[in-house]
């Protein structure tokens, strides 16, 4: 699931570029058993599966870099949130799966906890793949321009705002002009309709 994201667009090519590593890390190589058993059921009765905590431990001991936890529990994530993360030197995402995680794993064995919304998926691969998409493409080099990570939804530099709607050729098509004060070659005209529509 992993690969076939990290190999498309710009991640791929900040991998390229080497200005990011992505490595992969199999629960399964840490199991107790040779059938790869990396969950149990809970106790209490609960239906699903979870994470065990002392496979995570296992796999976690020696892995350097601030751990982060996907959970529905987690505290939302925003581009704030992903302008800290870009800072740190190595980052680990730790994903539950179906019913997700021992709860000592949370408590004991990560820095913290984040979910993209208050929806449940299967796991949290596609959110994980999320946030590290939105930082990838923060750190210097990846994108085209350094400025088209400034200037976009929810930065800084727009007061955290949604980004202005943006239009390309052609000018009109099917009766749907562009603004006109985007034709107008007006720098300040154009700024002035830049911030009232963020």
């Amino acid at each position: 699931m992993f690969e076939s994201a990290f190999a498309e667009s710009i991640i791929k090519k900040a991998i390229g570029k080497n200005i990011v590593e992505i490595e992969i890390i199999n629960l399964r190589d840490y199991a107790n058993d040779k059938y790869g058993t990396v969950d149990d059921k809970p106790f209490g009765g609960d239906v699903g599966m979870l994470l065990k905590v002392d496979i995570m431990d296992k796999c976690l001991e020696n892995i350097k870099g601030h751990k982060v936890l996907m959970s529905a529990r987690g505290k939302r994530y925003t581009q704030e949130k992903a302008e800290e993360l870009v800072k740190c030197e190595e980052l680990v995402f730790v994903c539950g799966h179906y019913e997700g995680v021992d709860q000592r794993i949370a408590d004991h064995l990560v820095d913290e906890e984040i979910s993209i919304g208050d929806f449940v998926t299967t796991g949290g691969e596609l959110p994980a793949m999320t946030i590290i998409d939105s930082i990838v493409r923060l750190l210097p080099g990846v994108l085209g321009k350094d400025e088209s990570s400034k200037i976009e939804s929810f930065c800084k530099e727009l007061d955290r705002k949604i980004e202005y709607p943006q239009y390309t050729r052609p000018s009109e098509y099917k009766g749907w002009k562009v603004p006109e004060v985007l034709l107008s070659g007006d720098p300040k005209l154009i700024d002035k309709f830049k911030k009232e529509n963020s």
